[in-house]
This record gives C-alpha cells, sequence and structure tokens, in this order.
C-alpha cells in the first residue's frame, strides 16, 4: 500500500455548465493505493472549489468539494469476460489514469441543482427581479377570467361602488333587460 498527497492545477473544467471546479483551479487528492489480486484498487478524496450558478437567482455559487474516490484498475490478464469494458479501468502498463476517475468523483459530488443558499426566492416571474434583494417585491395581476369585468367597471361613468356615495344613493345605471 502507498499513500499519495498530490495538488495539481487544473487544465480543463471538471463538472457541468451549472457548476463546476473551472481551469487552473487548485485540486488536491489524498490518495491510498492498493495492491489486490485483480489489480490496483486506488481510494481516497478529491478536494477542490466549484463555481456556478444558483438556479433559481442565477446569482453566483461558490461552495467547497469533497468527492469520495474507489477506483479498481485492472491487470489487463485479469479483466473477466462478463465485465463491461467502462465498468473495468485497465492499467497501462505501471500506471493508472486517475482523469476519468477523478472528473466521475467530482461531478457525481456536485449538487445537481446549486443554490446560492437553502432559502433563496429566485427571481420574479413576471419582470425577473431578484426576490432576495426587494422581499417586498410584488406585481398587481388581474385573472385573465376577469378581464372583461375589469373592462365594464373601467367604462362606467357614474361614482364606485365600492367607495359609496355621500347621498347614500347609488347613481349607477342598470342596463334595460329582457322582462
Amino acid at each position: 500500500m502507498r499513500r499519495v498527497h498530490r495538488e495539481t492545477d487544473l487544465v480543463e473544467d471538471l463538472g457541468t455548465d451549472v457548476i463546476g471546479i473551472p481551469r487552473g483551479s487548485r485540486l488536491e487528492l489524498d490518495l491510498r493505493f492498493e495492491s489486490v489480486f485483480e489489480g490496483i484498487l486506488v481510494s481516497g478524496t478529491v478536494r477542490g472549489s466549484a463555481a456556478g450558478e444558483c438556479v433559481r437567482c442565477l446569482g453566483e455559487v461558490r461552495l467547497a468539494v469533497d468527492a469520495d474516490l474507489q477506483e479498481l484498475f485492472a491487470y489487463p490478464d485479469r479483466v473477466v469476460d462478463g465485465d463491461e469494458e467502462d465498468d473495468v479501468r485497465a492499467l497501462e502498463g505501471d500506471n493508472v489514469d486517475l482523469g476519468p476517475a477523478v472528473l466521475d468523483a467530482v461531478v457525481l459530488a456536485l449538487p445537481f441543482q446549486p443554490v446560492c443558499r437553502e432559502d433563496c426566492p429566485g427571481l420574479c416571474s413576471e419582470c425577473g427581479a431578484r426576490l432576495a434583494d426587494d422581499p417586498e417585491h410584488h406585481h398587481e395581476v388581474t385573472d385573465p377570467r376577469w378581464a372583461a369585468l375589469q373592462g365594464l367597471l373601467a367604462s362606467d361613468d357614474g361614482p364606485d361602488p365600492a367607495a359609496g356615495s355621500q347621498t347614500g344613493a347609488s347613481t349607477r345605471a342598470v342596463p334595460d333587460g329582457p322582462g
């Protein structure tokens, strides 16, 4: 068994379009290499700092990533025929290619829908304003099913019946109907 601690700068982005560890960031690997019958078992942790966008308000999200890694790199002559090629990584001579294993571990450790904070209210559905900046933000929205009635009230020449009149009598005209 051999323990290895490495720090490296990423040469390409690691993650998804929404959140990931950007190129040039420092990645810390604490790994243990163990010789087993089938090959080399690599286990340990991968640490870095991810950056992305909140899925609710599109604000910046920064979080620490601490991903567990466990991967078997099989000796070429020990690969079982029933194993799928993608499931088993083979040793390349005396070397292991950790790149794909680290990528898998980091992507699985990233949140599927990152948020800047758990109670992020998001964006206004009407105008797109950040609701966290103005908690009292709202719009007067009329239900479209009542829009025709709003048109009748707006075209009325008399005083507003809800406001009442000083005499108590209503001056609103009632349309003539059948009967």
